[in-house]
């Protein structure tokens, strides 16, 4: 009797042995399948950088704001399985320190960051500003004829209009030069009013910029028709 459950014991132990391993090789095998693929390349450009500062806050530069909004965005875009180029990565200039013209020679270093990388997707980081200081709110652009670059302003537009407060309803036309680049997509997005007192704080907080990013990264999902 004692023999017969020993090796009744020993049968079930070997049987969940089995069955514990071959979950382990199943999904170690299919692992591979669950990793995001790269199926979509975005250039983020952080606007600004060097010497040009852009708008001016009353305790914080635009280029500040706009690299720490163009990591943010990045981050989320990796983690869903976005390829990213930045054409800036820090707070330097992109331009060439011995060009006479180093605005045209930054414009141009964008240009062909943008091109080499031939992405889907082109979103430019910005900060706005205005001599009233009762204007706010993230305004998206795009170019004048791109009817891809409409379709994702309109997405983004939609999408942080309906869930950051003060955004703009409707996205516009923009004659920007990063914008008329690339044939590709192209937005540039004024995260908010520097020259208003309480948007310059609300955008200098890691919550609110995690937020921010995350719905122009849904708005981006939209335009590729992604839920």
């Amino acid at each position: 009797m004692f023999l017969a459950l020993k090796r009744k014991w020993i049968l079930i132990v070997l049987c969940t042995l089995l069955v514990v391993a071959s979950v382990v090789v199943y999904f170690t095998a299919i692992r591979p399948t669950f990793m995001p693929k790269a199926v979509h390349t975005i250039v983020i450009d952080a606007g600004h950088g060097g010497k040009d500062g852009g708008a001016l806050g009353h305790d914080i530069t635009e280029s500040e704001l706009n690299l720490s909004y163009a990591k943010t965005l990045e981050k989320i875009c990796q983690q869903y399985g976005f390829k990213v180029v930045q054409t800036r990565e820090d707070m330097n200039g992109l331009y060439d320190p011995f060009a006479p013209n180093k605005k045209k020679s930054e414009m141009e270093k964008r240009r062909k960051i943008i091109n080499k990388n031939n992405p889907d997707v082109v979103v430019s980081i910005h900060m706005n500003s205005f001599p009233s200081s009762e204007a706010r709110g993230a305004q998206v652009y795009y170019a004048a004829g791109s009817e891809s670059g409409e379709s994702l302003a309109d997405c983004v537009q939609k999408t942080l209009h309906n869930n950051i407060e003060h955004a703009k309803n409707t996205a516009k036309v923009g004659d920007f030069y990063v914008l008329n680049v690339s044939p590709c997509a192209s937005i540039l997005v004024e995260c908010g009013f520097l020259s208003n007192p309480q948007e310059e704080v609300l955008l200098q907080e890691a919550e609110y910029r995690e937020n921010f990013c995350y719905h122009l990264f849904c708005g981006i999902l939209m335009f590729f028709n992604y839920s």
